[in-house]
């Protein structure tokens, strides 16, 4: 597929190196020249230093030649008109980064479709949504839902009084034959393991794991993990993030925001009714335990600084707050920032992509989630009829190294992956896969 990504810094870069991995050709257009030589020299991509909204930087990039326009710049009007401009200009589909909820309202996704693009994505709607979740399932560091709940995917730190500890994947379903779960990805020492039956749990392993709604409880047993009810919780920053993340909680849970822009906060108070907003800087201690962080359920750091997140997320911790999630922008951070001890990060690149890479796969894909931490995303996939994966029970087809499927959702029922399991059309089937594999993966769904 020919891609063209319009940014303005480190998001659309990342977002480039992402589906250069599966094998797309993209071309970058960004206004940034320096920041566009010294990408260029690493990778084989093409880039083209310039501004989207202009017509002759355009057709430099080859738009009309474009399967897909994606925007992502920092300002939604530019997006808006780039998205506008590629399509009259020849791009097949076009998708714009936004920031105002506004734009998502049914009335004006029609307007806005009429007028060249077809889709949009909100990183701070998503962010918000993504922590929200986390606060329903209070146990787990990352969770993410496919076919509405029919199969979850959960992330779960692995402590020393997890009753897995040293014990392999093939002891485990010895002593537990009805496991309604399975572990798709183990991440150790900064490398993933795809587990086999004779791979074992370890003391702060990473573990991500496939379950029915059902089986919730028993899997967080066995991680030697405790739901806890969350009704007090503190906010860090009041952008976007933090803002939509009080508005959707405010109304059930005591919340405690925190913002350092006098302004901003008076805007902050007028909006949310609910949440007590308090003007100061969250990285003085003191101003933290005079508003009570002591008693806290949970603690999110969402300002735009990663540094000040992660820290004062591991000043909650140092009080005893059960929850801490920061969002950490740096991706290079997220690997120590989960191994010092912070529950859950939020990284904005990270989900605008998941909600991207849909947009550029040959296999008809119903969610995608590329995964915090590691290299890695897991798909689900739609089996089209007379595809590969429906001719041979699992055991006999030749998944790719670096992939492995973990469950099957079929009409209202969902099951949980075995070598015996024939595969139907229509049937949505969650994969765990690593970059290298995923364009090999889609080849048995079409």
């Amino acid at each position: 597929m020919n891609i063209i990504i319009a940014g303005d810094g480190e998001v659309g870069l990342h977002l480039a190196e992402l589906l250069a991995v599966e094998q797309h050709n993209i071309t970058i257009v960004d206004p940034h020249e320096d920041l566009l030589n010294t990408f260029g020299s690493h990778t084989d991509l093409l880039t083209v230093a310039g501004d989207s909204t202009s017509i002759s930087i355009m057709n430099n990039a080859n738009i009309k030649k474009a399967d897909l326009m994606i925007s992502v710049v920092h300002d939604e009007k530019t997006n808006l008109l780039s998205c506008i401009l590629a399509k009259k200009l020849g791009a097949r589909r076009t998708i714009a980064r936004i920031n105002s909820t506004e734009y998502l309202t049914q009335e004006s996704q029609k307007l806005l479709r009429d007028l060249g693009i077809d889709a949009l994505v909100c990183p701070e709607k998503l962010a918000a949504k993504e922590i929200v979740n986390l606060l329903h399932q209070s146990a787990a560091t990352e969770i993410f839902d496919f076919s509405d709940g029919k199969l979850s995917l959960f992330l779960i730190k692995l402590e020393e009084n997890a009753p897995v500890i040293k014990k392999t994947l093939d002891q485990i379903a010895n002593e537990y034959p009805d496991l309604g779960f399975r572990a798709i990805a183990i991440h150790r020492n900064s490398k993933t393991i795809i587990p086999r039956g004779n791979d074992y749990f370890m003391k702060n392993d990473l573990s991500y794991v496939l379950t029915k709604p059902d089986s919730i409880d028993l899997l967080l047993k066995l991680g030697g993990k405790q739901k806890f009810d969350i009704k007090d919780i503190m906010v860090i920053g009041g952008g976007r993030i933090g803002r939509k993340t009080a508005a959707s909680l405010d109304k059930h849970l005591n919340i405690k925001l925190i913002e350092k822009d006098k302004e901003r906060c008076n805007s902050l108070a007028d909006q949310l009714d609910n949440t007590l907003v308090i003007n100061g800087d969250a990285r003085e201690i003191d101003l933290l335990i005079d508003e009570g962080i002591k008693g806290m359920d949970a603690f999110i750091a969402v300002t735009d600084n990663s540094e000040t997140n992660i820290l004062t997320c591991l000043h909650a911790r140092k009080f005893g707050v059960k929850k801490t999630i920061a969002l950490v922008e740096n991706i290079d951070y997220i690997d120590i920032s989960q191994n010092i001890g912070i529950d859950t990060i939020i990284n904005k690149k990270l989900i605008t992509a998941s909600y991207i890479a849909s947009f550029t796969m040959h296999a008809k894909v119903a969610s995608i989630k590329h995964l915090s931490g590691i290299n890695a995303e897991v798909l689900e996939l739609v089996a089209e009829p007379s595809s590969m994966i429906t001719k041979k029970p699992i055991r006999k087809l030749k998944i790719p190294t670096g992939a492995i499927i973990g469950g099957i959702t079929r009409g209202k029922e969902s099951f949980i992956a075995d070598g015996d399991f024939q595969i139907n059309e229509n049937d949505k089937v969650v994969v765990f896969s690593l970059p290298e594999a995923v364009s090999k993966i889609e080849k048995f769904f079409k």
